[in-house]
């Protein structure tokens, strides 16, 4: 058996090396796409147009104003000192944000009576006003900081928190966004390469005479296997060189980070082949693929948060093997988290994989037969 299982995972391995395409796309998936989606793919606010209405025409408004300017969030496009036109400007998207300082704003701010700012948001881009929003609020709080009223009102004293953000103090998506392009590129990898070899053999003709031969399922599923999870493995030390240049902190182990991604890419090698088992041509596979990729995708809190889904959809994540590795690779890169903590996602990867192998072993012995 082990002279049949080496001989597999040779034809396997000179196939692989052979096909000089596949090679370049998945070097090009672990680099240049996820720099490329990272880059593009921000939930930042960086120069944002917006515009002032100041009805105040103060020291105090002026320096607001400039502190708004000033912050790589906003840049200033449009000023008035009336209401009038901040209809047109939202409509017409030259701004995206509209700041009115009402009168006697310094009056009234240097009394300690809070006034009121009002903010206006295009609302079209959620994400977009929402992160605006947090903006805003961080600017008129470091005004307070800078310029503190000069009288205090009786009552005001309150208990005041103290943020302090660990592991991603500067909260930069970029962090978050490097890692998910890896872990996407690595799911990809895992399932398509393994489907289009299996299908490949079926349009050829040749998965028959391997299975007239004394060869298993078990034996052709683990030589289909083995060299995908050693290329996706592989794959990862350029990958780290496009973290490194994101400067993304590194605080785990690499054999942890190795033997975690290795786990991983059985689960998604293991979706590979159940595609391959179902489908009989590599336009079914690839469009079979892509029907489950999405999902695994969506459903694993790499575009939106797992807490901020429907509670069937979060139940429905703990399917998906994307979820478990995402969280394996923010702990070993940006918690120094190892074995002790993210042995349940080994074990929920593992027990993803072991099922859809036997569901593609089960699938491909009753369609052979």
């Amino acid at each position: 058996m082990i002279r049949r299982v080496l001989g597999l995972l040779r034809k396997e391995v000179v196939q692989l090396l052979r096909d000089p395409v596949v090679l370049f796309i998945v070097l090009f998936l672990y680099t240049v796409e996820a720099v490329t989606c990272t880059r593009a793919l921000t939930f930042e606010v960086r120069h944002l147009p917006f515009g002032v209405v100041d009805q105040d025409r103060s020291v105090a408004s002026r320096r607001l104003i400039e502190l708004f300017d000033l912050s790589e969030a906003f840049d200033l496009t449009r000023q008035s000192d009336t209401p009038t036109a901040v209809g047109e400007w939202l409509d017409r998207n030259t701004v995206g944000m509209v700041l009115v300082i009402p009168p006697g704003f310094e009056r009234d701010h240097r009394a300690g009576m809070r006034p009121a700012l009002q903010l206006l948001l295009d609302g079209t881009y959620s994400n977009t006003a929402e992160s605006a929003l947090h903006y805003a609020h961080a600017l008129a709080a470091r005004f307070d900081a800078e310029q503190p009223p000069l009288l205090v009102p009786t009552g005001s004293a309150h208990a005041m928190a103290i943020p302090r953000v660990w592991y991603n103090p500067d909260q930069s998506t970029k962090t978050f966004m490097v890692l998910s392009m890896i872990a996407l590129a690595g799911m990809m990898v895992g399932a398509m390469v393994p489907a289009a070899s299996i299908v490949r053999e079926k349009e050829r003709g040749t998965i028959e005479q391997l299975m007239v031969t004394p060869i298993r399922t078990g034996e052709l599923f683990f030589a289909k296997t083995v060299p995908t999870v050693a290329l996706n493995v592989l794959a990862l030390f350029p990958a780290l060189i496009i973290v490194a240049l994101f400067q993304v902190p590194f605080r785990g182990s690499l054999a942890t980070l190795l033997v975690m991604a290795a786990v991983f890419q059985l689960s998604a090698v293991a979706f590979g082949v159940l595609v391959a088992s179902v489908t009989r041509s590599t336009q079914q596979a690839l469009l079979l693929a892509f029907f489950g990729l999405f999902p695994i995708m969506f459903l694993s809190g790499t575009v939106t948060p797992i807490e901020s889904m429907p509670p069937l959809l979060q139940r429905l994540s703990l399917l998906s093997p994307l979820r478990y590795y995402m969280e394996i690779m923010q702990g070993i890169f940006l918690k120094g988290t190892g074995w002790h903590e993210l042995w349940p996602q080994a074990m929920a990867l593992l027990a993803v994989g072991s099922s859809l192998f036997a569901m593609a072993a089960a699938i491909f012995r009753r369609r052979m037969v």
